[in-house]
């Protein structure tokens, strides 16, 4: 069974809570929430109040780890700082998870470059973990959604060190470039390892700059909105996000979020010749091969229509609104889906 994707035009914070629910799994225990709380001076992060609902609806933590590069969240007073100034720690408990040490180590035994990934020691507090993405470009891994947040997101300071350098922290953002991407699909796969069956994803495309919310000087958004993803498998809610930016044939600023995407090589992040794989364990094959899937050639030109041979989704939620005046033919595509899963 293919994995499932639900998709609504209307963002809203009411949605967000919608499509979580439709996704069928009520995470319980004590819930990580995995977000993206920007770097100071960034415009496009998503603020607080839009993840509310969301993160009260399952009492969640917010959860962060210290960067790797000089900024406002390189060490552990600057990262409070900033998650005061954004809001953060005002509406919501929040946990800095490398302020302390040691790292905990999670193994990648079947790695294909990195065994094993560095992540903050706190995660060991939590039962299940809702990973709220911002869906947007990025300026080295072609975008950023649902596999950066698992990856790069909860890894600590050292340990996103180790994933930009290809397993050596000391070579940092020097590393080559699709190891780097390899590197991040290992680590993803060992968070999402550790959280196997209690773990929902949610991706939002608002705000799309081809920059990410870690820089603190960003590009403005460049495409219109497009709405908002949830599911159980991240890789399918990444491929169906960046399946969307290639369906806005009309907008404007589609081709240059497609030259960041592409001349980045994001997708490698998600691709292999040899199969297709799921993180969704209603499935029952997990886990797998974090590059256990099909060639992204295979789907698309550069020129092609997104959905024609997508295999991990859609799953559309008919009973939200799928309008989208702006782009006929997008909106076409998806009432075309609206009562088909792949």
């Amino acid at each position: 069974m293919p994995s499932r994707v639900y998709f609504t035009r209307n963002i809203a914070p009411e949605n967000v809570l919608k499509l979580y629910e439709a996704c069928g799994l009520e995470l319980s225990g004590n819930v990580a929430v995995k977000l993206h709380s920007g770097e100071k001076g960034n415009q496009n992060f998503l603020p607080p109040e839009f993840w509310r609902p969301m993160i009260e609806h399952v009492h969640g933590t917010v959860v962060e780890c210290n960067t790797a590069y000089p900024g406002s969240r390189n060490t552990t007073a600057a990262h409070w700082q900033t998650m005061r100034d954004h809001g953060w720690s005002d509406a919501f408990t929040v946990d800095i998870m490398d302020e302390e040490g040691p790292d905990l180590q999670l193994l990648i035994p079947n790695g294909k470059v990195i065994q094993k990934n560095y992540v903050g020691k706190h995660l060991t507090r939590y039962d299940s973990l809702l990973v709220l993405s911002h869906f947007k470009g990025h300026p080295m891994g072609g975008f950023g959604g649902a596999l950066k947040q698992l990856s790069i997101g909860v890894a600590s300071s050292h340990g996103k060190a180790y994933i930009h350098g290809a397993g050596n922290a000391k070579v940092g953002f020097g590393a080559d470039h699709d190891s780097f991407l390899a590197s991040m699909a290992d680590a993803a796969s060992s968070v999402a390892k550790r959280f196997a069956g209690k773990a929902v994803y949610i991706n939002v495309m608002k705000n799309l700059s081809v920059d990410c919310d870690c820089c603190a000087v960003a590009e403005n958004p460049c495409m219109a909105d497009i709405g908002i993803m949830a599911s159980l498998d991240p890789i399918a809610i990444d491929q169906a996000c960046v399946d969307m930016v290639y369906a806005a044939t009309d907008d404007p600023g589609q081709k240059h979020m497609l030259e960041r995407i592409e001349s980045r090589h994001g997708i490698y992040t998600t691709q292999t010749p040899q199969g297709t794989l799921s993180l969704d364990p209603a499935r029952g094959n997990f886990p797998l091969d974090p590059f256990a899937r099909l060639s992204w050639s295979r789907f698309h030109a550069p020129s092609a229509c997104c959905f024609l041979l997508l295999r991990l989704s859609l799953c559309l939620l008919p009973q939200l609104s799928v309008k989208n005046h702006k782009n006929p033919r997008l909106e076409a595509e998806l009432r075309r889906l609206t009562s088909r899963v792949f």
